[in-house]
């Protein structure tokens, strides 16, 4: 159990058989009246995001999440397998699962794939990767890196706005976070 006093930004806790993470919390001791807590929360299942008030010291359950390293092996249909660096043991998790950074994820790459209960609830990937551009219009001379962006297809299938200068084979790193180049490797 945690106390509404404790709850800071990354915080999680479990509220009607779901877990959320506290986004914003901001503590209000009104001039009368009891002192409460303004929470704005993220269920970390499905991405919903509500308001949420509760009495200063009134207690909740916390969610222990676990966190695993685990290696995406390979793609087998629409599921993915990631292999526990521990145990040795296959996880399948769908597209869904993983989420929208699933465009940046290629075989032999590690991740964290955080449980609860035994069920997956996300999959961090890192927070920059270098990945080989598939697919571009060709460079000009004079493209310069402050003179505009174009479109790059990448080797997982993501696209991603490069500065002009490069060019289709050349290896980019990447930020997964906001989908933005980064620079070469």
């Amino acid at each position: 159990m945690i106390s509404s006093n404790d709850f800071r930004s990354g915080v999680s806790i479990v509220l009607d058989g779901s877990v959320w993470k506290v986004v914003e919390f901001l503590h209000v001791k009104p001039g009368k009246g009891s002192a409460f807590v303004r929470t704005k929360l993220k269920n970390v299942q499905n991405g919903n995001v509500v308001e949420r008030t509760f009495r200063a010291g009134e207690t909740v359950p916390q969610a222990t999440l676990e966190k695993i390293v685990m290696q995406h092996t390979y793609k087998e249909g629409d599921e993915f397998v990631f292999m526990d660096m521990e145990s040795y043991e296959e996880n399948r998790l769908s597209a869904a699962q993983i989420g929208d950074r699933v465009k940046y994820l290629k075989e032999g790459m590690e991740a964290n794939v955080v449980k609860w209960d035994e069920q997956v609830l996300e999959v961090e990937l890192p927070n920059s990767v270098v990945l080989e551009v598939t697919q571009t219009d060709p460079g000009v001379k004079g493209d310069t890196a402050t003179g505009g962006t174009k479109p790059a297809t990448l080797e997982t299938g993501a696209t991603v706005m490069v500065p002009l200068f490069i060019s289709q084979g050349e290896k980019i790193k990447i930020d997964t976070r906001n989908d933005t180049y980064l620079g070469r490797e």
